[in-house]
């Protein structure tokens, strides 16, 4: 171990590597920055439990959630049904439990393809320069002048009406959000003396990019990663609910709110918990999306 650079001392007073030691204390940071904002841990508690609940949700659903009985039809909540029945007899309880593997999953599989695809073109683009990086940033402008939602049904429309086309759709949408984002960050770093460096000793754009740039600015990425899976949630809820996303007798909460609106004078439980199912998703990761861009940004964090 370096003179310079010594050690501290563990809880059993063994002596802890620098490097681990850094990385403890770094923990440590994050930790007691996470105890200090409470709508962070909220967040994050939402976040679990809806993972948790999509993971285990065939073996949580009491009943088959497709298995109709119409002489169950429209029952309000009770003890055999928790969130009562639809217009064919199936369990509520169940479909919003199956509903959230379609609805949450559809949120997760946008932010990967929209964000792995954005953040590739957009260092490439800010690595590249020139006519290239003018031409990707304005197809990336004509996106982003039509509004996203109307882009997105038209998409939708377009494809045809499924849920894959619909996280086909809003991916294609989300991906100049990304790639502005990632553009910024790299032209910041692309004058910086290790790029340059490394330019010199002849690595190629790709090892520029995969190497360099993507590793430093992933931080911002992640939680604009972050903070998109709430949005792109309620996107798919809502091309569900017009008929573009996931189709009968396919469980997902846009979907079942759509079916519910028929009946909500009557039977408010229809439309009511599927709607929350997807505010309470929605809130949770967005709560810690912010919480992450705040622990993540040091001007932030005094504010």
């Amino acid at each position: 171990m370096s003179m310079l650079e010594p050690g501290i001392k563990g809880d059993r007073g063994a002596i802890v590597p620098p490097t681990a030691a850094r990385r403890f204390a770094r923990w440590r940071k994050t930790g007691y920055l996470l105890s200090r904002s409470p709508l962070t841990l909220m967040g994050a508690a939402i976040m679990l439990i809806v993972l948790l609940l999509m993971v285990f949700s065939p073996w949580l659903a009491a009943l088959d959630p497709n298995a109709i009985d119409l002489a169950a039809r429209l029952q309000a909540p009770s003890a055999a049904h928790w969130f009562g029945t639809d217009e064919v007899g199936r369990d509520l309880f169940s479909r919003v439990l199956v509903g959230s593997r379609q609805s949450v999953t559809a949120g997760l599989a946008v932010v990967i393809l929209a964000g792995t695809l954005g953040s590739l073109l957009g260092c490439f683009s800010g690595v590249v320069g020139g006519v290239v990086d003018a031409l990707i940033m304005r197809c990336m402008d004509i996106m982003l002048s039509v509004p996203s939602l109307v882009l997105t049904m038209a998409l939708a429309a377009a494809l045809g009406p499924s849920l894959f086309n619909a996280m086909l759709a809003i991916a294609v949408v989300r991906i100049p959000f990304y790639v502005r984002l990632a553009r910024g960050q790299t032209l910041m770093l692309r004058h910086l003396a290790y790029m340059q460096a490394t330019r010199t000793f002849g690595a190629s754009r790709w090892h520029l990019i995969t190497w360099h740039v993507l590793r430093n600015v992933l931080p911002p990425l992640v939680v604009q990663a972050s903070l998109d899976i709430g949005t792109s949630i309620l996107m798919a809820a809502t091309l569900g609910f017009i008929g573009l996303g996931a189709q009968q007798p396919t469980a997902e909460w846009g979907a079942m709110v759509a079916n519910g609106r028929n009946y909500i004078l009557d039977q408010w439980w229809y439309s009511a918990f599927p709607g929350m199912a997807i505010l309470i998703t929605a809130t949770g990761f967005n709560l810690f999306g912010d919480g992450l861009r705040d622990l993540l940004d040091p001007k932030g964090r005094g504010r």
